[in-house]
């Protein structure tokens, strides 16, 4: 198969936007991009498009109607990335809430295979360490403590995919469970928390490196008990989970988020009514009503997740809270693709992964490129 030359109004780089710009592909690889217009004739060409990396999504539990947490998590899994995909995420985790240790372990050795098979890019345990008094949607009677044993049991049955860990780090025991967790490769982050802004400071030095959706379920900011949120946004080397969806967060939180020192990172949180109809579903055991886009637990209406697509985050990013397309882009992109470690995906660069999204003007999802090959070849130009 000969090389794929595509050329866009707009190509979002790592550290530059190229107006107009090209990409090449050959198979499933990224071989070059530049600005400009190409030598030859390109064979696809956007000429009022955007074209920027595939979107990483870190913090997801669900979509169409299917959850990690289901039943069958594997079978859901296929039916969630593909829902997902259609709006340009192209890399995702499986977020599993809380729920028994035993059926912890079965999803998670269930998920393991389709990591190492590259249909996900690793599984993200929310829960049970958590706070009982910031719980958010998850079940308080399945809470606990992140006594080290278990943290072993569900880390091994991953054999390595649990890439990421949520934990509240004032539990008992929780600044050695983060070492702990961060020693087996995985991504530590603060979340559903009471912590104070001390211990917060506390929990990154001993390895936690994100916030999980910074300001939704954790202790408040305030003038003199800062609580975590500052000490995670205040931090450079701290990824900050964003859900940007117009329910979690106001515009200029958003805004001031992007524009702190710590690197924001756009998540959907998705459960499984995003792409779906409304209506009452279950997470983690709890029923959940979908309605007027807001997806609220039905016993006292604390938000459950969400019905989002990060396409629709990259949207309310730009057209509400007036991030700068790029920086939108990236916080989508590149910036979880650096959290999570993955060095194959989140960048136009040579060498990547040749996943692609074009955007239109209106900031909608034109087409969708997976590993080189276009997902839906009706809807390209050229």
């Amino acid at each position: 198969m000969s090389p794929t030359l595509i050329t866009a109004a707009r190509v979002i780089l790592p550290d530059a936007v190229l107006e107009p710009g090209w990409v090449e592909t050959d198979g499933s690889t990224i071989t070059a991009a530049g600005p400009g217009l190409p030598a030859r004739e390109p064979d696809f060409s956007f000429a009022d498009g955007t074209l920027a990396p595939g979107f990483v999504d870190a913090h997801i539990h669900g979509g169409g109607g299917f959850s990690f947490n289901d039943a069958d998590p594997a079978a859901a899994a296929a039916r969630i990335a593909d829902v997902h995909r259609s709006h340009g995420t192209t890399t995702l985790m499986a977020s599993l809430v809380t729920a028994p240790l035993p059926q912890l372990e079965k999803a998670v050795a269930a998920l393991a295979p389709l990591v190492e098979q590259g249909v996900l890019a690793g599984i993200h345990l929310e829960g049970p360490w958590l706070s009982p008094d910031h719980r958010g949607a998850h079940a308080a009677e399945l809470l606990l403590v992140p006594a080290p044993a278990a943290i072993d049991r569900l880390m091994l049955a991953g054999r390595g995919t649990v890439r990421m860990v949520t934990i509240a780090p004032e539990l008992e025991g929780g600044l050695a469970a983060i070492r702990q967790i961060t020693g087996y490769g995985a991504v530590a982050a603060i979340g559903h928390t009471g912590a104070g802004y001390d211990l917060a400071r506390e929990a990154i030095a001993a390895g936690a490196t994100a916030g999980t959706h910074v300001f939704n379920a954790m202790r408040p900011l305030h003038h003199r008990e800062p609580g975590p949120a500052l000490a995670l946004l205040e931090d450079p080397s701290v990824f900050a989970e964003v859900i940007a969806d117009g329910v979690h967060l106001h515009p200029s939180l958003i805004r001031f988020i992007a524009a702190s020192p710590a690197r924001a990172v756009f998540v959907t949180d998705a459960m499984a009514a995003a792409c779906a109809q409304e209506g009452t579903y279950q997470l983690g055991g709890l029923d959940v009503r979908v309605s007027d886009g807001e997806a609220r637990l039905v016993s006292d209406g604390t938000i459950a997740g969400s019905i989002l697509t990060l396409d629709a985050a990259v949207r309310h990013a730009v057209l509400e809270a007036g991030i700068p397309l790029a920086d939108a882009v990236r916080a989508a992109s590149q910036n979880p693709a650096d959290m999570l470690g993955l060095t194959d995906v989140g960048r136009i660069e040579a060498g990547r992964q040749a996943d692609l999204v074009v955007l239109t003007p209106d900031l909608e999802v034109a087409a969708v490129m997976k590993a080189g090959r276009w997902l839906s070849p009706t809807q390209l130009a050229g």
